[in-house]
C-alpha cells in the first residue's frame, strides 16, 4: 500500500483589474494580494508545509503568488494549468511520479474549487469522507474558494488513482483567517 499522500490547493492571491487592458495572463497581485501571500509564507513555515513539487499555472498573478508564499519542493510552471478545469488539474495530478508525497498546485478558479469538491466527493456524487469541522470547510468550499485560500487534502495509494471521493479535506485557510 502506497503511504498517504498531502495535496496542497492555492489558488492565487487576489490581482489587480488596475489595467484593464491587460492580458489577463498578465494581471499582477493587487496590494491585498500581496499581503495575502506573505501571510500564507508565515503560516507554511509556522506549520512546516513543504511540498516536494509545485505545479503553478504560468500567469503573472500566479507566479507572483508563488514568489511570495515561497513554498518548498521543486517548482513546474506548468502551461495547461492557465484555463484547466477541474478534470484537466486531476488528469495532470494523476502523472505526479511515485513515491512524490506531497504536490501544491497553484492556479486558478472555477478549477480549483470543483477539483476539491470533486476529490472529496462534495460534489453530490458521492458522500463527503470526514467529521464534522471537514464538513463545515466542505460547506464553505461549496459556496466559495476565495481568492488566496489553501486547502489541504490527503489521500491513499498511488498518484495514478486518484479520483472522486477519495480523498478528504483536513485544512482549509484563508487570508482573512491568518491576521
Amino acid at each position: 500500500m502506497s503511504a498517504r499522500k498531502q495535496l496542497l490547493v492555492l489558488r492565487h492571491a487576489k490581482s489587480s483589474w488596475d489595467d484593464p487592458g491587460l492580458d489577463d495572463r498578465e494581471r499582477p497581485l493587487a496590494p491585498r494580494g500581496r499581503r495575502a501571500v506573505k501571510l500564507l509564507a508565515d503560516h507554511l513555515r509556522k506549520h512546516h508545509i513543504e511540498p516536494a513539487q509545485v505545479l503553478c499555472s504560468p500567469a503573472r498573478r500566479t507566479r507572483e503568488t508563488y514568489d511570495g508564499v515561497a513554498p518548498a519542493g521543486e517548482l513546474h510552471l506548468e502551461q495547461e494549468l492557465y484555463g484547466a478545469s477541474g478534470d484537466d488539474i486531476l488528469e495532470r495530478l494523476r502523472r505526479v511520479p511515485e513515491p512524490t508525497p506531497s504536490v501544491m498546485v497553484i492556479g486558478h478558479n472555477p478549477a480549483l474549487q470543483v477539483l476539491i469538491l470533486r476529490l472529496t466527493g462534495a460534489n453530490g456524487k458521492s458522500k463527503p469522507r470526514g467529521d464534522g469541522a471537514a464538513q463545515a470547510m466542505l460547506d464553505e468550499l461549496q459556496r466559495k474558494f476565495p481568492t488566496g485560500a489553501l486547502a489541504t487534502l490527503t489521500f491513499d495509494g498511488p498518484w495514478r488513482e486518484l479520483s472522486a471521493g477519495s480523498a478528504e479535506l483536513v485544512d482549509l485557510v484563508r487570508p482573512r483567517d491568518l491576521h
